[in-house]
């Protein structure tokens, strides 16, 4: 479970600068195409942000994790390139 975890943790990392870049660089340039972009993208993350929190829950009463390791890897999908930082270090 712990690689499925570090793939999901690289994919939920990629697509939430996937949807920043939608929002600042297409947004601003081409309204259609945002708009077009806009869901499948944003779908696409919501589903691995929740599947990356599910996993980091369920892997921290199988690996024994403290509560600091579960709050910091939780924390990490909230901030842009954290999920790669946590994939490289705790994992």
């Amino acid at each position: 479970m712990l690689k499925i975890f570090k793939i999901v943790a690289i994919l939920e990392g990629i697509s939430y600068l996937v949807l920043f870049t939608n929002m600042l660089a297409v947004k601003p340039n081409n309204l259609e195409l945002y708009k077009q972009l806009l869901y499948p993208i944003g779908m696409t993350h919501g589903v691995l942000f929740v599947g990356y929190c599910v996993l980091a829950v369920l892997l921290k009463y199988s690996l024994n994790w403290t509560y600091k390791k579960l709050a910091i890897i939780l924390a990490a999908s909230l901030l842009p390139f954290a999920t790669f930082w946590v994939e490289k270090k705790y994992l």
